[in-house]
């Protein structure tokens, strides 16, 4: 007899996992509150395809991104943007590792890393930059992504609902009864035997509601800012490594550069306990949001190592919270959550902070006997 599944979540993680499960076989019905698909977690980002380069305290994480950089890679084409220079540069005081350190960890992980031309490396500021490597790394263009993932969902004839918000789940029988709030307002109960929560930010939220315990998550409202980046740096990225640093590279979905700061980046920070983890929290009646910019901050501490990163002309800023594990924190680590039959039999709840983490949640789901 063919499995319901339900999805809760129109991220690009809740979308392809509604594909996945729907060529295993399944009946999938998808919700997303929102007016549209990835709108939130899954466009507000660095759009970095991760290499490994980013996690020289993470081995693990490394050699995970290793394996699915080439997956996205081929999967993903149509949206990946792999024309601009790449440089990881490392920090010479607060960094938590050395040059030398950095390099064998990419030669560990069998990832390039060559010595930065001198055009580069005359852009450094050298009492803050100890060295400049060149690499090779690929970032997305979230809104071609989007579409590639609508279309694929179509083709699938997934049955989704957008403006659709399950408010709880229960069990029913040998399955469990969803609660949909639909765009009028009004309540419908549907029967799935599973359900998949991949709501990121809004986990607890509906674990809380479904009466059971919540996840230990921290949340962030995190700022990302786009710039036009100086002449000499418009075909280039560049993220200083491992510490209190910075990242401005290519952001295609629009033609800027995305530009963060490990510590400018959070402007609030809470736990379940302390606050709610909505965005629209921080929105004022006109839909702004109520906390200053960062930018200045951002552009006078990254100008210490790229001096040239003062002519960055800001655009605008883009804003969400971000989910993370606490155990991230300690070893900048980032591995998936997946917590299966949570607290009800087939509630199944799934996050991960990076895009390529998805191949881990499929290997993860196969590996989980009944689920597919």
């Amino acid at each position: 007899m063919q499995k319901t599944d339900i999805i809760i979540g129109g991220g690009f993680f809740g979308m392809y996992l509604a594909e996945f499960l729907s060529k295993a076989g399944h009946k999938v019905i998808l919700f997303e509150k929102g007016n549209d698909f990835m709108q939130e977690a899954s466009l507000v980002n660095q759009a970095r395809i991760h290499q490994g380069y980013h996690y020289p305290r993470s081995a693990l994480t490394a050699l995970r991104s290793r394996v699915s950089y080439p997956r996205f890679i081929a999967e993903f084409q149509d949206c990946v943007y792999d024309t601009f220079e790449k440089y990881y540069l490392i920090g010479k005081i607060l960094s938590k590792v050395t040059a030398k350190q950095y390099q064998q960890f990419c030669h560990r992980i069998g990832a390039e890393c060559n010595p930065a031309s001198d055009k580069i490396v005359r852009l450094t500021n050298p009492h803050f930059v100890e060295a400049a490597f060149e690499t090779i790394e690929a970032a997305f263009d979230a809104i071609k992504l989007k579409d590639i993932m609508k279309q694929r969902l179509a083709d699938a004839k997934i049955e989704s609902h957008l403006n659709a918000m399950v408010v709880k789940v229960g069990p029913d029988g040998k399955g469990l009864r969803v609660h949909v709030k639909g765009p009028d307002g009004a309540i419908n109960d549907l029967y799935a035997d599973q359900v998949f929560n991949t709501t990121y930010a809004d986990l607890n939220q509906l674990i809380v509601a479904s009466g059971l315990q919540s996840i230990p998550l921290k949340y962030e409202l995190t700022e990302l800012c786009l710039v036009e980046p100086p002449d000499l740096l418009k075909n280039c990225g560049i993220t200083v490594m491992c510490g209190p640093f910075f990242s401005v590279m290519p952001f295609p979905s629009t033609g800027y550069h995305s530009f963060t700061h490990v510590r400018y980046t959070p402007h609030r920070t809470w736990t379940e306990a302390q606050h709610t983890t909505t965005l629209a929290s921080f929105r004022e009646d006109g839909g702004a949001i109520s906390v200053p910019s960062a930018w200045e901050a951002i552009r006078r501490d990254a100008t210490r190592y790229l001096p040239i990163l003062t002519d960055c002309a800001y655009q605008r800023s883009l804003w969400t919270v971000k989910t993370v594990l606490p155990r991230s924190e300690r070893d900048d680590s980032r591995p998936i959550l997946f917590k299966p039959n949570y607290g009800l039999p087939h509630f199944h709840c799934i996050m991960g902070g990076k895009i390529d983490n998805i191949y881990d949640v499929i290997d993860a789901l196969q590996l989980q006997k009944g689920i597919v």
